[in-house]
């Protein structure tokens, strides 16, 4: 199935029933008086966050969505059936946002979640709405009000945990195969990930998190060179990035200037995404004698000046990956726990011990 992140909708909900001017017509009841019911509302465009889905490709050629309008009113006390609704199913990570000024409008954060986009127009009031004392055969009625309308951009940004950052080739989808359950292309050529790829990693009984595999960052990609650029917003949500550094490069290449090259693309892209933790992971060790490999890591370190948490792993081997998923659990854990409200406790019981 192609991957679609991005897509252009127009909504319209349905317009109100128009209201009815109506007399009572019955034998023995000369005067009956008015019975012109109300119209129907117009029926609602509703978005719903659905697990199940993982791209917007159905919205990618289906692009008008339109809602019934409400039934007319009707006499003998008739009111308009209101008008059915509609409901959109997206991807959980959906941000819905007005097409020409850009604000945006809603995020699809749950699944199961459901959220009124377009709402349906009232409808319009027959003429028994306006008997008075002093007005006994209103012949008044309004027309349904219009249902809204808009034109909307969907994005989808990917809801992970971990994001894997670094160039194409340097065995990113190896290690979230490694890792998870997802089992994206291998190849030995580079651009072989052309969307992102999502994986739960199962650290232990009722404990895992999600990590997201995205099409490898080049040099320029801030301006929209490569594949990687298209994706980078999928890393806005996510709570850790893992650098994934190619140790032994087939070209002879040297790793620390490549490195530097996707943090400046980073820091040019998004500051906020910039400022994660983001930790450095020195894939391909078993591309390096056993001896060497430790002055290998220890130089790199050294030369890229990098502080934070390094891990030297082979994605092909596993050697080194449980290490790195259990600290990134760990880390994920605390950040979770941190971001709970406190619980309120309340001061007349603060001081008792639990039963």
């Amino acid at each position: 199935m192609k991957f679609v992140d991005e897509a252009f909708i127009d909504v319209a909900a349905g317009d109100g029933g128009n209201g009815c001017v109506s007399f009572r017509h019955e034998k023995y009841k000369e005067f009956g008086g008015p019975d012109g019911g109300d119209g129907g509302r117009g029926g609602h465009v509703f978005a719903l966050a659905d697990p199940n889905l993982n791209t917007l490709v159905d919205y990618r050629f289906s692009r008008r969505h339109e809602a019934k309008r409400g039934q007319h009113g009707m006499g003998s006390d008739m009111f308009g059936a209101a008008g059915d609704d509609i409901v959109l199913k997206m991807p959980v990570g959906t941000v819905i946002s007005d097409a020409e000024t850009g604000e945006v409008l809603y995020e699809l954060l749950k699944p199961g979640e459901m959220i009124t986009i377009a709402k349906g127009g009232d409808g319009g009031f027959g003429n028994l709405r306006f008997k008075s004392a002093i007005n006994r055969a209103p012949r008044q009625k309004t027309p349904g009000w219009a249902g809204e309308r808009k034109s909307l951009k969907l994005e989808l940004k990917v809801l992970a945990d971990v994001g894997l950052l670094g160039l194409p080739n340097a065995g990113k989808s190896t290690l979230i195969t490694a890792v998870s359950n997802a089992r994206p292309r291998i190849a030995d050529y580079p651009f072989t990930t052309l969307h992102p790829n999502l994986g739960v990693v199962r650290v232990g009984p009722e404990q895992s998190f999600v990590v997201a595999d995205l099409p490898g960052l080049i040099e320029g990609a801030s301006e929209g060179a490569g594949l990687g650029h298209q994706f980078l917003r999928h890393l806005q949500r996510t709570r850790l990035l893992w650098h994934v550094v190619d140790l032994a490069p087939f070209d002879d290449s040297d790793p620390v200037e490549q490195a530097r090259a996707i943090v400046a693309e980073l820091k040019k892209y998004d500051q906020a995404l910039y400022d994660k933790p983001r930790w450095l992971v020195l894939n391909k060790i078993d591309m390096i004698p056993l001896e060497e490999r430790a002055a290998r890591a220890k130089d790199f370190v050294k030369r890229f000046k990098y502080k934070g948490p390094v891990f030297e792993i082979s994605a092909l081997t596993r050697e080194g990956v449980q290490p790195l998923i259990q600290s990134a659990y760990q880390h994920i854990k605390s950040q979770q726990v941190a971001e709970q409200p406190p619980v309120y406790v309340d001061p007349r019981f603060a001081g008792e011990a639990p039963q």
